[in-house]
C-alpha cells in the first residue's frame, strides 16, 4: 500500500515482539495508524499497553518484527542502522520527559548539538541557526544561560528548540510535560500549539488527559493496540 497525497507515517499492520528468555512478548499486535502531514497527535494508554513502544518505532528508534511502516512514501522497515541514524537526524526531532541538557553548557551550545552531523549546514551557520530556533521558542534573552540558570519551563523549551535545529518534518515528544507544574505545562503545550501551526507534525505520549486536549486527536493505547480514537471536531 503507497501512503497517499500528504501522508506523513503509514503504518499497516505493524507488529513488535521481544523473547524474554523462551518468552515472546507481543508488544505490539498489529498497529493500523495513518498520520498526516500537520497532523497533532496524541498517544495515550496504561503503563504496558505499547504506547511506548509505538513512539520507538514512529521514531526509528526501534525497527518492527512485522508489517508495513511508511514515512513520507518510503518504506524504512527493512533500513540499516545507519539509515535509521539518517532519517533521525533529517526528519524526526526527539523532546524528552528529562529535557536531556548538558551542564555547564549554554541553550544556545546546548541546542546546536544535532547539527554536528548535518552536513547540509555549515559550521558558520550553526550559531546563527541556533539563535533562530531559541527565538521561535521565546528564548532570545537567555541564548547564554546554562541549565542550572534555567526554570524547568525555559529548560524544556531549550529542548523543544534542539529539537527544531534540523527542521524536522516531525516532532515526537514523550511525556514533555511530566517534570512541569500545571502553568509551565499549558505553557510549553500551547508553544507546541504554535509550532503545529507552522505545519509540523507533532506527536507526543502523554498519560495526562489534560495534556492530550490539546492534540487534534487522541489514540488509546490497550494491550498492544489501538483501542479507540478521539478527533478534534472544532
Amino acid at each position: 500500500m503507497n501512503a497517499g497525497a500528504g501522508v506523513t507515517i503509514q503504518m499497516n499492520d505493524l507488529k513488535k515482539e521481544y523473547k524474554m528468555g523462551d518468552m515472546i512478548i507481543h508488544a505490539l499486535k498489529g498497529i493500523d495508524l495513518t498520520v498526516r502531514k500537520g497532523d497533532f497527535l496524541a498517544i495515550m494508554g496504561s503503563s504496558g499497553s505499547g504506547k511506548s513502544t509505538l513512539m520507538n518505532l514512529i521514531g526509528c528508534l526501534d525497527k518492527a518484527t512485522s508489517g508495513e511502516y511508511l514515512l513520507d512514501g518510503k518504506s524504512v522497515i527493512s533500513l540499516n542502522k545507519n539509515e535509521y541514524a539518517l532519517i533521525r537526524n533529517e526528519k524526526i526531532g526527539f523532546v524528552f520527559q528529562g529535557f536531556n541538557l548538558l551542564n555547564r553548557t549554554s541553550a544556545i551550545e546546548n541546542v546546536q548539538l544535532p547539527l554536528i552531523y548535518n552536513r547540509k549546514a555549515s559550521e558558520s551557520d550553526h550559531k546563527e541557526m541556533a539563535f533562530e530556533v531559541l527565538k521561535l521558542v521565546g528564548l532570545q534573552d537567555r541564548v547564554y544561560h546554562e541549565p542550572h540558570q534555567l526554570s524547568g519551563g525555559q529548560q524544556q523549551r531549550v529542548a523543544i528548540a534542539r529539537a527544531l535545529i534540523n527542521n524536522p518534518s516531525i516532532l515526537l515528544a514523550d511525556e514533555p510535560t511530566g517534570n512541569l507544574d500545571t502553568a509551565t505545562s499549558n505553557d510549553i503545550m500551547k508553544l507546541f500549539g504554535n509550532l503545529n501551526e507552522r505545519n509540523i507534525t507533532l506527536i507526543i505520549v502523554t498519560h495526562e488527559p489534560d495534556i492530550a486536549e490539546y492534540a487534534k486527536r487522541t489514540i488509546y493505547m490497550n494491550d498492544g493496540l489501538i483501542a479507540s480514537e478521539k478527533t478534534d471536531t472544532y
